[in-house]
């Protein structure tokens, strides 16, 4: 039985608690109500091959310390690299300073929604092998084995691979009491092959359907993912992808795997459900929500099947935290349930300005550069309890669409109207899969799309998909965050022809 894991005492060794000792009582000595500090550390290792050579091999760190402070009711903010008690009262003097300016421009007083204090908090996201302790030669061999298994094979002309890994490391403090410290492990590989058909120099390609993970280097090697046995099959996938025929644009009964689902759950539930979107605070970035705040506990969001989660606690899940960036600890709710939209996602201030009892722990911060702004959890539908298998949702189609994988998309600056493309298409007729199609997009309104929602998988069908690279603020942050979903099927979903609509 693996043994739980602790946070690195690397990072422990900083000198932490004289930081927050530091900030915060100078804070408080300039009439703070709130101050918090953040010290993180991210390390970053990007692994790229370009059949089955290596292209790149790319490693990052950034550390650093940040004060927050709320000073008559202003925000105030500022950031540093110079780790001592110092740098740490300066920063809590310009941040003050920063507040005190700002405050001409503050038309809402900030409040915070109370949190019970965690005095002495740590936690360690669920991995089995540190992919930093694996040395880089090892990392890159089994990226080669795995690549040259997939340039073997008949028709794939070449292969590009790569692994992401990321270790993230923070320690909270605030005037309340909270402490806390925590570390966070996640890899995102991915095998691409592509084939040319030289009479004609066209191309295509496939990849794999595998998704970013909150685990570490076991990921690679079976723990989780069968990377084997996906790429045994890549080829003679591909093989049909090339042959197959263009779509027939119309109207189909669409069955939706969790590997392409989970991209539309993020784009027209995640961020339509994140509170400063529906309440107008956020509208440069992606644009506001159609689920506005009038709406709550009315909108007619999907189809009774539809019950959606935000999650902090997922195990595995990309943005699963022990405490989000304001000291709140991780949990999950219901956003919609029953197919009505009942909640948001929210971080502390936006909690009290809606008058909730507590926030759910949504504030999250790419860096120490940056300050917490309100972001994603993880946002899933849930599986039907003793529902159908892949095989049986499809099986009650009679003429139908199957997409499986994740590609392009496209929505509206409401998340409303949108169109999603994937990785390859099958043929449904008479309840089986008759062959792979090509050139297929699917096309709705948030509201039709999931009002049409007829059939739920069951656990069985489950997969917990996802991105490292979900875009939000001004200076623009990343966050990664995962969204678990079974197959769906959906009824009478207008299918494109994406060659026809490019005028091809």
């Amino acid at each position: 039985m693996a043994q739980p894991r602790s946070v690195d005492e690397s990072f422990l060794a900083l000198p932490l608690s004289a930081l927050a000792d530091a900030a915060l009582t100078r804070a408080v000595d300039l009439g703070c109500e709130h101050a918090d500090l953040r010290v993180e550390r991210i390390r970053t290792q990007t692994v790229r091959l370009r059949d089955a050579r290596l292209e790149a091999l790319a490693d990052g760190e950034d550390l650093g310390l940040a004060v927050r402070v709320v000073h008559e009711g202003t925000w105030g903010f500022a950031a540093g690299v110079v780790l001592t008690a110092a740098e740490a009262v300066r920063l809590a003097e310009e941040a003050v300073a920063v507040a005190q300016v700002s405050a001409a421009m503050n038309t809402d007083r900030v409040e915070l929604a109370p949190e019970p204090v965690y005095a002495d908090g740590e936690w360690v996201s669920a991995y089995e092998v540190d992919p930093f302790a694996v040395p880089d030669a090892e990392k890159t061999a089994l990226l080669v084995e795995l690549s040259e298994r997939l340039l073997a094979a008949d028709g794939v002309e070449h292969v590009q691979s790569s692994v992401m890994q990321v270790k993230e490391q923070k320690f909270y403090a605030d005037t309340a009491g909270t402490r806390t410290r925590q570390q966070r492990v996640r890899v995102n590989p991915e095998f691409t092959a592509l084939t040319v058909d030289r009479t004609t120099g066209t191309f295509e390609s496939m990849r794999t359907l595998a998704p970013p993970v909150g685990r570490g280097w076991e990921y690679l090697t079976g723990t989780g993912w069968d990377w084997r046995g996906e790429l045994a099959e890549l080829p003679e996938l591909l093989r049909e992808k090339v042959k197959a025929p263009s779509v027939e644009p119309g109207r189909y009964d669409l069955v939706v795997d969790p590997s392409n689902l989970w991209l539309t759950i993020h784009e027209s539930i995640g961020h339509a459900t994140e509170l400063d979107r529906a309440l107008g605070y956020e509208a440069a970035y992606a644009g506001t929500s159609f689920a506005t705040v009038d709406k709550l506990g009315t909108l007619q969001y999907g189809s009774p099947l539809m019950h959606v989660t935000g999650d902090r606690t997922a195990e595995h899940g990309l943005s699963t935290v022990g405490w989000d960036d304001e000291g709140v600890a991780g949990q999950q709710w219901d956003l919609v349930r029953d197919g009505v939209l009942v909640g948001y996602q929210v971080d502390r201030n936006m909690a009290r300005l809606r008058g909730m009892e507590r926030s759910n722990g949504c504030a999250f911060a790419d860096s120490a550069a940056h300050v917490p702004v309100q972001r994603m959890a993880n946002v899933s539908l849930q599986p039907t309890p003793g529902g159908p298998s892949t095989e049986e949702v499809i099986g009650g189609v009679e003429r139908g669409v199957y997409v499986v994988g994740d590609n392009s998309w496209s929505i509206d600056m409401q998340r409303y109207n949108f169109q999603f493309t994937g990785q390859r298409f099958y043929k449904i007729e008479g309840g089986r899969l008759a062959g792979q199609l090509r050139d297929v997009a699917y096309q709705a309104t948030t509201t039709d799309f999931w009002g049409s929602m007829t059939a739920v998988g069951g656990p069985q069908t489950y997969v917990l998909g996802g991105a490292f690279n979900c875009g939000k603020a001004q200076p623009g942050q990343v966050a990664p965050v995962s969204h678990g979903c079974p197959t769906a099927l959906f009824e009478n979903t207008t299918i494109l022809n994406t060659k026809q609509e490019g005028g091809r």
